[in-house]
């Protein structure tokens, strides 16, 4: 018995050696390609997150129970980004 699976692994050993070869490759470009996908959403996330204005506005009180006294339930999220109640603070030398 021990001699036929012997046979069988040497003549299969011609395909399984390519094979082997292409699959591991495959999985390492897979994997590549993953991480660059991974890093290209989170780099588009993290400009999107940017882009939120909450943290430079007269309204924000920064406590995390109220954070914004005029919106609270919109304040550092996406739906504030084009808040139509943004206002830059007032400088208290004027």
């Amino acid at each position: 018995m021990l001699m036929l699976i012997h046979a069988f692994l040497q003549w299969l050993d011609p395909v399984l050696t390519p094979l082997c070869f292409l699959l591991a490759w495959t999985f390492v470009l897979l994997l590549g390609w993953t991480l660059w996908a991974s890093l290209r959403d989170m780099t588009e996330r993290a400009r999107q997150m940017h882009r939120i204005p909450c943290t430079q506005c007269q309204f924000f009180t920064n406590h995390y129970q109220l954070k914004c006294t005029v919106r609270p339930s919109v304040a550092n999220t996406e739906q504030a980004i084009y808040c139509s109640d943004f206002s830059l603070p007032r400088n208290s030398m004027n």
